[in-house]
């Protein structure tokens, strides 16, 4: 309603029943909660608005709480830290989780392969034929390889920990290599020492081959059996369950290599020849501290078997000079 003529004017929003204006127009009061423009419905949250308002507890960050970091590392490196890395970068395998009575059944190794070798000769008799040989020299190291592998499988905790029969690529790599680069080393030592002992110095697999001639297919499953079969099954034997036999009782690294090697030399029970097999196994032991693993000894081997693999198949053909 508009005032009387000639009264003076009020305060905007003034009527004739609120001459003072105190209350406000409808169009000047403030939207409702939750509408456009209008105040939020609930309280801030710790992160802004939330649909139940602040949480009981304060924001963060918290201090950290009673129990350390993971076995995988902090929260910040959910994969845990890099892996430690070895000698030239590479990555070794850990020791075995458990004893396995390694030494023992190193002892029930050397059994089999003595027992079978034994038996072996009983049944052949006289052995005339490169078949003959072969059959007698592989069947028993075949044999001692498996039973380090049936051993870890009943006693200990596979052949992967126990033996270190683990395949990576970058093993036949590292095999390659060391195997290549040991030749420089046990090729001279070999021709050295064959000069200071004399043609006394021979080796028991060419003795055994010793007048025996044959056909290419017969002398190349000789050239396998000792470029490929023979590095297998004597690594796993001694680089991979006499080693970690050794290493659980003895922490150095090095003493291990040395006393294996020294053990594998040995075990041909070609004690002329130990000297010179104690030069040409450093390699194989080499390998095996690097890696952890058997497999680039294993490689190692073979490149160190290749060439007299090779000479002892020529001879068996008749296009090599005897031993």
């Amino acid at each position: 309603m508009s005032s009387s003529p000639g009264s003076p004017p009020g305060p905007p929003g003034a009527s004739a029943d609120d001459p003072a204006g105190s209350t406000p127009s409808p169009a000047a009061a403030p939207p409702p909660a939750g509408w456009p423009g209008g105040p939020p419905p609930y309280g801030p949250g710790p992160h802004g608005p939330a649909p139940h308002g602040p949480g009981p507890y304060a924001p963060g960050p918290y201090a950290p709480g009673p129990y350390g970091p993971g076995p995988h590392g902090p929260a910040s490196a959910p994969h845990g830290p890099p892996p430690r890395r070895g000698l030239f970068g590479i990555e070794p395998s850990p020791p075995p989780p458990r004893p396995f009575r390694g030494l023992l059944a190193f002892l029930v190794v050397e059994v089999v392969f003595l027992g079978s070798s034994f038996l072996l000769a009983l049944g052949l008799g006289e052995v005339n034929s490169a078949q003959e040989v072969l059959l007698a020299i592989v069947v028993p190291t075949i044999l001692a390889a498996l039973t380090c592998v049936v051993w870890t499988r009943v006693f200990g905790s596979g052949p992967a920990a126990d033996l270190g029969l683990r395949f990576r690529w970058e093993d036949v790599g590292i095999g390659l290599l060391i195997g290549v680069a040991g030749l420089f080393v046990t090729i001279p030592a070999a021709l050295a020492y064959l000069y200071l002992v004399g043609p006394d110095l021979t080796t028991s697999v060419g003795v055994a081959f010793e007048g025996i001639r044959t056909t290419w297919p017969v002398a190349l499953a000789v050239m396998v059996g000792v470029v490929v079969v023979a590095p297998v099954c004597e690594e796993i034997v001694y680089r991979g369950l006499l080693w970690n036999a050794v290493a659980y009782w003895i922490g150095n690294r090095w003493v291990v290599f040395v006393l294996t090697t020294a053990v594998f030399a040995l075990a041909h029970l070609e004690f002329l020849r130990a000297p010179l097999l104690f030069v040409v196994a450093l390699p194989l032991g080499i390998a095996r501290l690097l890696t952890g693993r058997v497999t680039a000894g294993i490689v190692a081997h073979a490149v160190n078997n290749f060439l007299p693999g090779l000479a002892l198949a020529l001879m068996l053909v008749g296009a090599f000079p005897t031993v």
